[in-house]
């Protein structure tokens, strides 16, 4: 080692030695050299490479000799995470909340733990003084001075004395809140820590960075505080004090002061904190904004708020009390202030649950939704609170999204809630409750449809069975339980008279084992449809469904208790006909001069002709017993389905029939007894040109039954060239008949 290095060593350990001497071996900044050898050693390299060295290159902070021995004597090193404490500062008031305005929810809640602290130290008796305190009412107090572009929140809570300031204040992510929590319970649990909390309900706070939220929308902070008293020497009472009060002042940069309070300035037991806000935020001075942001978030504080002298929380949280004792005027006005309605609730679910977690929740179900009339769709409808403390409005994870018409709050103090006090931070608990709430609901109305039929099927039905249904088609765990709540039109009921899926299944013959659903646009056509002739020969019951939706219901849920959901169009239905043979007996004796039918050569053989003549449009044609009025019908039970459903699509998003993908072929079921099939048949050989025309016809007749048929204004030119030519053929035969007259 030269001389330079030997001095620089020398000066190294002389500077130590000092700084450890002033800060008693304690490390002060962010890295840490265990021996002044360490920091000669580093000074002497950097001065044989003749590099400068300044305090802001070497950061050192100090550990006592005997950690030093011992860390010298240990196999490894043992460290601990430093940080800079002004970049945390400036994470936490910068980059911690989504929205400026949630400072003043995390205030409110700083002095309504402030308020808790000093009730509960009242109650029990810790506190001891003259009773002069009791007199002073627990309360806080906004006010705002647009002139001074200031915004003061104070409450008459505990206060901080000068060590619990630095303690509290001056130290990131250091929860008072929580530390008296917890030294409360070990008082009252004989020091046992492992014991269950028996306080701390009403206690807000947890992470302690809900205070610095303040700096951002604020240039500087002042915090007035005079302690309620100071802890006995045997801390089990706390004594009232004469000190007076004493104030915390700091712009956010990373530095603070406390000095006393001017006596000019009046503090009472209690905290101020007085906000300089910024220039550009000044609307956090108008008292009107305040107010907005008051309602929304702490509303339900537990002790009265005034806002320049004026009571701003007047509701109660009704939802905390036991759902029997609550009044139905309390509920009417809740609901009201929840839901931004004017109507009364049509049902009110009140409920606590205690798995997966603590929960209490109050939902309502309003007397009609807000999605009618093109209105758009509805928001979630549910609110996040934690200790009646607003966490997320209208949160899109309490309930699943078919449920956004329901009203109401969920409240849970043991919810994993993240570091803002945003979101709950659990996913995976998030979803068991989920799940827990959506089957508290289903089971409400579940409930209302046994005890209540009427009021459910005319007032709850009637206005909210389309979510139910999207329901079916989104929640799929809830699938079977929703569809239970369903109610349709069948064939064999009145019009207007809804059964449900479990009645109607009641209803079914023993040997039924399948449940049978027809989509049409009315009822009066339904009844009229081709795919009805074969249930009315075998006397099923069928559903009758009108609405897109409804259709894809059936096509998600394909099973209800076991037995399969089939669609009337379906090709193979499984259906024994007993009567088929009376029928027949009964048809030929009525019709005794109508056409005999084809026999099944010519029926084989106008089938291959059909399917040929019409490549385009037919896949498949075949012969069937199903109809008996009809010539013919489609049979491909999944077309109907995926054509509504790509209509459907493309009208949402703006699109037009004209770009949708086209027809596919099809399959055709004829009627081979039928006459016009028969004339169509004669007609093959004698005008093939007419018989093909009548085939597409009976083609696109099928298309209309089945819904498939983008446009009808396509048949029109057919339509007209068929009706030429009855026209010419009947001016024809008159014609004739009066030539014959005249020769006669």
């Amino acid at each position: 080692m030269t001389q330079i290095q030997l001095a620089a060593a020398r000066a190294a350990r002389r500077q130590l030695s000092r700084f450890a001497s002033r800060n008693n071996g304690w490390r002060f900044s962010p890295l840490v050299c265990h021996n002044a050898a360490d920091v000669a050693s580093s000074i002497a390299r950097s001065s044989s490479a003749n590099l400068p060295w300044s305090s802001t290159q070497y950061q050192v902070s100090f550990m006592s000799t005997e950690a030093a021995k011992s860390n010298d004597s240990s196999s490894g090193e043992e460290m601990e995470f430093q940080a800079e404490t002004r970049q945390l500062l400036d994470i936490v008031t910068h980059s911690l909340y989504t929205d400026k305005e949630v400072f003043l929810r995390e205030l409110v809640s700083n002095a309504s733990d402030a308020l808790e602290k000093l009730r509960h130290v009242q109650a029990t008796g810790i506190i001891s003084g003259s009773g002069d305190q009791e007199s002073i009412p627990l309360e806080i107090r906004i006010t705002t001075d647009e002139a001074a572009n200031t915004l003061t929140i104070t409450d008459t809570g505990i206060g901080m004395s000068k060590e619990e300031m630095v303690s509290n204040l001056g130290t990131i992510a250091r929860s008072g809140s929580k530390a008296f929590v917890h030294e409360m319970n070990l008082k009252a649990q004989g020091a046992d820590a492992n014991d269950v909390d028996p306080f701390g309900e009403g206690i807000i706070g947890r992470f302690g960075v809900g205070f610095y939220s303040g700096f951002m929308v604020s240039d500087k902070v002042d915090v007035r505080s005079k302690s309620a008293g100071k802890v006995s020497d045997n801390e089990t009472q706390i004594t009232e004090t004469d000190d007076g009060p004493i104030v915390w002042e700091s712009t956010g940069s990373g530095k603070y002061s406390i000095s006393d309070l001017s006596e000019d300035i009046r503090q009472d037991r209690g905290t101020s904190v007085v906000l300089h806000l910024k220039p550009e935020l000044s609307q956090y001075s108008n008292e009107s904004t305040i107010e907005t942001i008051l309602k929304k978030y702490s509303n339900f504080v537990g002790f009265p708020i005034f806002l320049n002298g004026n009571r701003v929380n007047t509701i109660d949280a009704i939802w905390l009390q036991e759902p029997k004792t609550v009044e139905e005027d309390k509920h009417s006005a809740f609901y009201k202030y929840v839901s931004h309605m004017h109507d009364e609730p049509l049902s009110t679910i009140h409920f606590r649950m205690d798995a997966p977690l603590d929960i209490k929740a109050l939902f309502y179900i309003p007397s009609f939704h807000q999605e009618k009339y093109g209105m758009g769709r509805m928001e979630p409808g549910i609110s996040l609170y934690s200790r009646k403390i607003l966490i997320e409005a209208k949160s899109p994870d309490i309930l699943p999204d078919w449920c956004r018409f329901v009203k109401g709050v969920v409240d849970s103090e043991d919810l994993p809630l993240s570091i803002s006090r945003e979101k709950p931070q659990d996913t995976a608990l998030v979803g068991k409750m989920r799940k827990a709430l959506t089957r508290k609901l289903i089971s409400h109305l579940s409930r209302m449809m046994k005890k209540d039929p009427e009021k459910y099927k005319d007032e709850f039905y009637k206005e909210y069975n389309f979510f139910l249904k999207e329901g079916i088609c989104q929640d799929f765990e809830s699938q079977q339980q929703l569809s239970k709540l369903l109610y349709f039109e069948t064939s064999k009921g009145m019009a207007g008279e809804l059964v449900s899926l479990d009645e109607y299944v009641s209803k079914c013959p023993p040997e039924q084992n399948d449940i049978y659903y027809l989509f049409a646009p009315s009822r009066e056509l339904a009844l009229q449809s081709p795919y009805m002739e074969t249930f009315l020969k075998s006397k099923r019951e069928v559903i009758f469904i009108y609405s897109a939706i409804d259709d894809f219901v059936m096509a998600n849920l394909k099973q209800f208790e076991g037995r399969n959901l089939l669609s009337a169009d379906r090709s193979e239905l499984g259906l024994k006909d007993d009567d088929d043979a009376e029928m027949e007996d009964k048809d030929s004796s009525d019709d005794s001069g109508a056409a005999k039918g084809l026999t099944p050569s010519e029926a084989t053989d106008f089938c291959a002709w059909f399917q040929t003549t019409l490549a385009s449009k037919v896949s498949t044609c075949k012969t069937t017993n199903r109809l008996s009025s009809s010539p013919a019908v489609i049979t491909d039970n999944e077309s109907g389905a995926l054509r509504r459903m790509m209509r459907m699509v493309e009208t949402s998003e703006g699109g037009t029939s004209s770009n949708s993908m086209p027809l596919p072929k099809q399959t055709v079921e004829i009627n081979p007894k039928h006459e016009i099939i028969v004339g169509i048949h004669h007609l093959k050989e004698k005008d093939p040109m007419l018989a093909e025309v009548l085939a597409e016809q009976v083609v696109d007749n099928c298309l209309v039954a089945a819904g498939l048929l983008d446009d009808g204004r396509t048949m029109l030119p057919r339509l007209n060239d068929l009706m030429l030519c009855i026209v010419k053929n009947n001016v024809k035969e008159e014609s004739d008949e009066k030539d014959s007259k005249k020769q006669s």
